[in-house]
């Protein structure tokens, strides 16, 4: 989730940015979502994409953390794949025995 600031009443929200469908500025700033639920934002476009960037850059850091610590994964079982531009082999196996397509 990331947090916005309401234009009118400073009222903050967060909002899933998976859900987001546009974002207009013009001049404020409206962000429409999938279900098409609209919110006048304070933010930029460009504020609210670094969130979203960050957000998302935050999640891949977690991800890294809980496979290099398993401790604090709990049960998860967490492994970084690498891709073919990663030096990675295809298929790639995953602990489960499936192979991705």
């Amino acid at each position: 989730m990331i947090s916005l600031t309401r234009f009118h009443s400073g009222e903050r929200i967060a909002i899933n940015p998976d859900l987001i469908e546009r974002i207009e500025e013009n001049p404020d700033t409206v962000v429409t979502m999938t279900n098409g639920n609209r919110h006048v934002i304070g933010e930029s476009i460009d504020e609210i994409t670094d969130k979203i960037r960050s957000f998302r850059a935050s999640l891949l850091t977690l991800a890294m953390h809980m496979a290099n610590h398993p401790s604090i994964a709990g049960t998860a079982r967490l492994h970084v794949v690498r891709g073919a531009h990663d030096g990675g082999d295809f298929p790639r196996t995953f602990e489960s025995g499936a192979v991705e397509p």
